[in-house]
């Protein structure tokens, strides 16, 4: 037998270092009779030859003392003495270890710590800070302040080396705290259960808590957590290119078979069922392995923090000529006056004043870089992230967060997204016997003949793969497809037990569920007869019906299916769907054993089937559903939904829900296909509703929405929905009722699989995107302000000083860095985002009216503060004297920190309609917070923080006076909001240009209203149709009348007399009786005619 090695010939482990763990020592006290370094040599590489050596997939469960038809028990005590009672598994995972990585090495607050400090700007103002240390500490002990008795010198060095220590702390602090909760989602993420035997039993548990010996059951879309062994199951494949790099599926199944028997941890499962016995876990498995050579790194940046780093670079390069202008000016200006002067001054002051003149240009860099812009978005992401997942949202990737804020179509599943989730059977039609509601499901079974009752209970335990069990709350209940729980519960209700009848029909092939056939089959042997087999199906009505020749009649005899019997079950089915009803079909057929052999493993015998009945499973909308679909047309987004369901199904769900609307269409996925790109690009713009839908049509749905540069967020619960979920610009999958595959390739996972999580995901996204530019819109204020205060002040000032310290320009570039960050970039979603049109995707992050705030509110910061600086003696009656000039400095730094404060109030709201920027104030506690931590700070600033930030303190009229010239950004900002739109005039994109606005091509109010003129178009059509068919019979009536006269005339009477009546009388349409022979038959073509038309319209 050739080897298996799951893609190469070469037995060269794909990872290097094997187990990992010495094992000698456990040979001799284990109780087990293998040691992990056997089981996990045979696995990496694949070697069935050492798989033998060990005796095959029986001998290695007796080795691991399980029974694979059992499992594990429960409370296992194996390996402890009598009457010493250990926990469950304990010796199990002190041997084989437990299914679970070591701690990860976190990122240390000193690292952050030296990563926040390796900045050029830091570290050139670092050293700039040390030689003014040096410089002032000269000056005092030596130089010309010797004799002083304050020494003071030092204090300007030793002010700015703190500046940037608090800098250093706070960012090191931020970018902790994100790392503590991405680990905390990073755990969430890989929270999951698998499928595992237990006493017997089917039991789902944590992907923690399996053991090696575990039995595990394996479905489609599962993604295996451990690495196994092969023991059955039915057409099994899995993906192990995450694993080997081998892009094909490979088929399992027993080494004795040619087949691979090995399933790695990582594999995805897609198609097949089976069950495995664990041999590896935590870092010995594949999986673990590869996760312990390469740990989890960085977050990658997200498209908005890559826009923002280029916006960050452009304003620095203004930034840095800026300060270079300013050092060159300033250093001119001040040897000028050196020249000028009567005596050269010393070497050291001249050295002093040089000194000062750099600490001060290299703050104005400190000041021009927006280094806040990326740390705004990072705090703006995992703020909403931490939130989002208290809604429901799990973020696997970050850029999906902001993504979803511009997201312009949302395409949706039906079941238990839309709808609860929690499906009964409440209408049946079984052997020409009807089932109304649920509570005569006793009833209705008892009158069902003796054969179809064992037939239908049969078929319902068989052909599922649903199981009973607890769930998180400790409760007994259905686990698995709610459809089949649905079918199970309807059982269970008649008396079936499933346990017992699986226990005694042993499958011999499966046909797992497929999302593309949209059936299920089981093959099991009849119990009593040799060589004879029965096929239950089960699945989409319509298509189960195809393949039926036959049906079991109120007798239980088989009888044909002829045209009148076929029409109506499609009424009945057509009648469960129009109620909203999902339908399930149900069918059997006997084979021998010479047509089982012929049966391929990927296609199910589905031809000559036994109608057995049709059942109606309700699932009632979620509430509030309806409300949130009006959410989005709302926000401009539109909602397609596309299912699995029948048309009829589908039509009535979309409308209860809101989603399809007058004027809206409805197809089935085979008409999409059968389509060409050209005609489903026409149709899109009204297309609401697809059903009977593949994955593919999911995939198609996605690549044309994304050519007509929509951005697209779509729902997918299947395996097969992973490449749709992946190439979606926003994929959701099910956390409830999604596979590990699906999830795999979403961007966020739906923990509770509502659509109104989605919703809260689009108001979330629109609140990242707008805090940023809130924040974007305050920092580029305060930025321009500054650079322009500092260098016009600094320029004209008689003694070059600026009108701001180095110090105070450091403590004014926290508040407008990390303070703002905080301030501005946590506020939450409010109802307001919903109010507007998703912005384009490639739209300017700076509109006209950001630009308009930004000039305008700098502009006036510049003036105000000049105007202190020149005549603020005289408006405040200081003294002119040293002590006078010190308290004028001091208010207008004051001053200066007050108009920030109130700016930031402006900047609150930057919509165009939003005027009043208090809305919802008293909600935002992260912003109310960081404005009494900035006032407070300020305050001890001006009072204690005398010699550092050059202030001395002020008195309760000039808090006051500085508090009124700060509130007046606020009155200055709603003028500058009144202003009109001359976006135009400057090139600018207005926010609501266009170029910022996504507008849907086709609105749902136009589709009413287009749905509304061409209703009465049709009702004009119609009237007229019945006059023209009334005219026209009327006209046929008075011609034979006259040809029967004519022809009864005297012979002698002239041949040349006519009639005198007008060939298009009217006056006789009272009067004269409609020809349903001529006139009705008329009036339908004409109304075929119209509808004909308008559908191609």
């Amino acid at each position: 037998m050739a080897p298996v090695t799951g893609g190469g010939s070469e037995r060269t482990p794909l990872l290097p270092g094997g187990g990992g763990h010495n094992s000698g020592a456990l040979r001799g006290s284990s109780p087990f009779g293998v040691d992990p370094e056997q089981l996990t040599d045979m696995l990496d590489p694949k070697d069935p030859e050492k798989l033998l050596d060990l005796g095959g997939p029986d001998q290695i469960c007796k080795a691991l003392l399980v029974d694979p038809k059992v499992g594990l028990k429960q409370r296992e005590q194996v390996g402890t003495s009598a009457g010493h009672h250990a926990e469950p598994f304990q010796a199990r995972r002190e041997v084989f270890g437990r299914n679970t990585l070591p701690e990860a090495h976190a990122v240390t607050f000193l690292q952050l710590l030296i990563a926040a400090y390796n900045d050029r700007t830091l570290i050139m103002l670092t050293i700039a800070s040390v030689v003014s240390l040096a410089v002032g500490v000269y000056d005092d002990m030596l130089g010309s302040h010797k004799n002083d008795e304050v020494k003071v010198g030092w204090v300007e060095g030793a002010a700015i080396s703190l500046a940037v220590v608090v800098v250093c702390f706070t960012n090191a602090i931020n970018d902790y705290q994100k790392e503590k909760q991405f680990q905390k989602l990073n755990a969430k993420k890989e929270d999951r259960t698998v499928k595992t035997l237990r006493d017997g039993n089917e039991v789902e548990i944590g992907v923690q808590e399996i053991n090696v010996g575990d039995i595990l059951l394996i479905e489609p879309g599962d993604i295996i957590p451990v690495d196994g062994v092969y023991l059955g199951g039915h057409n099994m494949t899995c993906d192990e290119s995450s694993a080997t790099g081998e892009s094909d599926a490979i088929k399992k199944g027993l080494a004795s078979d040619g087949r691979d028997p090995f399933i790695l941890s990582g594999a995805k499962v897609l198609e097949g069922v089976g069950s495995m016995v664990v041999v590896a876990v935590g870092p010995r498995s594949f999986y673990g392995k590869i996760m312990m050579a390469m740990r989890q790194g960085q977050a990658s940046e997200t498209p908005l923090q890559r826009k923002l780093d280029v916006l960050a670079e452009q304003i620095a390069k203004y930034g840095m000529s800026a300060a270079i202008l300013l050092l060159m000016t300033l250093t001119i200006k001040y040897l000028v006056r050196c020249a000028l002067a009567p005596e050269f001054p010393p070497f050291s002051i001249m050295f002093s004043h040089f000194v000062s003149i750099i600490i001060e240009s290299i703050t104005v860099v400190v000041v021009a870089v927006p280094e806040g812009l990326p740390m705004a978005v990072t705090i703006s992401l995992a703020y909403a992230t931490t939130k989002m997942l208290k809604d429901g949202n799990l973020v696997r990737q970050l850029a999906a967060c902001e993504t979803m804020g511009g997201a312009t179509v949302v395409c949706t599943d039906k079941t238990g997204t839309l709808t609860q989730n929690l499906m009964t059977v409440v209408r049946g039609v079984v052997a020409d016997v009807e089932l109304t509601s649920r509570a005569e499901a006793q009833a209705f079974f008892k009158t069902l003949p003796k054969d179809v009752q064992s037939l239908l209970l049969e078929s319902i335990a068989i052909n599922s793969t649903a199981f009973e069990g607890p769930d998180d709350q400790g409760h007994i209940e259905f686990i698995g497809s709610k459809s089949e729980c649905a079918l199970l519960g309807f059982g269970k209700v008649c008396g079936l037990d499933y346990r017992s009848v699986r226990a005694d029909n042993k499958p011999a092939r499966v046909y797992p569920f497929s999302s593309e056939k949209k059936t299920m089959t089981t093959i099991i042997p009849v119990v009593g007869e040799s060589d004879q087999f029965r096929v239950h199906a089960k699945g989409a009505s319509e298509i189960i019906l195809r393949s039926c020749t036959k049906y079991m009649d109120k007798d239980g005899k088989c009888v044909d299916i002829d045209q009148t019997v076929r029409n109506e079950l499609l009424r009945r089915i057509s009648m469960f769907a129009n109620n909203a009803l999902r339908t399930f079909a149900l069918a059997y057929k006997v084979i021998d054993g010479a047509e089982l052999g012929l049966c391929s493993d990927d296609e199910a015998p589905l031809s000559d089937l036994i109608w057995i009945g049709v059942m109606g499973i309700q699932d009632p909308l979620r509430p509030g559903v309806h409300q949130a679909v009006e959410d989005c047309h709302r926000a401009g987004v539109i909602v397609r939904m596309i299912t699995g369901d029948n048309i009829e199904t589908a039509r009535a769900i979309a409308r209860d829900a809101g989603i399809l609307t007058k004027g809206g269409q409805a197809i089935t996925g085979p008409q999409w296909r059968k389509m060409t790109p050209e005609q489903q690009h026409a149709i899109l713009p009204r297309l609401q509703v697809m059903a009977r839908s593949s994955p593919l049509d999911k995939q198609i749905m996605v690549e044309r929405l994304q050519e007509r540069h929509e951005v697209v967020a779509m729902t997918g619960d299947g395996t097969n929905d992973s490449p749709a979920l992946k190439l979606a610009d926003v994929g959701f999958s099910m956390g409830i009722a999604g596979t590990e595959v699906a999830k795999e390739a979403s961007d966020i996972i739906l923990m509770d699989d509502d659509f109104k999580s989605i919703v809260k995901a689009l108001r979330w996204g629109r609140a990242v995107n707008d805090s940023v530019r809130k924040f974007l819109q305050f920092q580029l204020t305060v930025n321009i302000t500054a650079v322009l205060l500092t260098f016009i002040s600094s320029v004209f000032s008689s003694d070059g000083q600026s009108a701001l310290t180095a110090v105070q320009l450091l403590w004014v570039n926290m508040i407008m860095d990390t303070l703002a960050a905080l301030a501005l970039a946590t506020e939450g979603p409010t109802d307001m985002v919903l109010d507007r049109p998703p912005q384009q995707r490639h739209s300017a992050l700076i509109t006209f009216e950001m630009w308009r705030m930004i000039l305008g509110q700098a502009l006036f910061q510049v003036v105000i503060n000049l105007l202190l600086l020149n005549y603020g003696l005289e408006i405040f009656h200081l003294p002119v004297t040293k002590q006078g000039v010190a308290v004028l400095r001091t208010m207008v730094f004051n001053s200066f920190v007050f108009l920030q404060v109130f700016n930031q109030i402006n900047c609150r709201r930057i919509q165009p309609n939003e005027f009043n920027v208090f809305a919802n104030i008293h909600n935002d506690t992260g912003f109310l917070l960081v404005q009494v931590f900035i006032v407070a700070s300020q305050w001890l600033i001006i009072t204690y923080g005398g010699i550092a930030f050059s202030t001395v303190p002020l008195n309760g009229m000039q808090w006051t006076g500085t508090l009124f010239i700060g509130m007046l950004s606020l009155p200055v900002g709603l003028a500058i909001r009144m202003l009109p739109d001359l976006s135009a005039c400057f090139g600018l994109e207005s926010a609501n240009s266009p170029a910022q606005q996504h507008l849907p091509e086709v609105s749902t109010a136009r589709m009413r209203i287009e749905a509304s003129v061409k209703d009465v178009q049709r009702a004009v059509k119609f009237f007229g149709a019945i006059r023209n068919a009334q005219q026209t019979s009327r006209a046929g009536k008075i011609d034979d009348s006259v040809s029967h006269n004519f022809l009864e005339e005297d012979p002698c009477r002239s041949p040349t007399r006519t009639s005198t009546l007008p060939s298009g009388l009217t006056t006789a349409a009272p009067t004269v009786p409609v020809s349903a022979s001529s006139s009705w038959t008329k009036v339908k073509a004409a109304v075929n005619n119209n509808s004909l038309n308008n559908n191609k319209d």
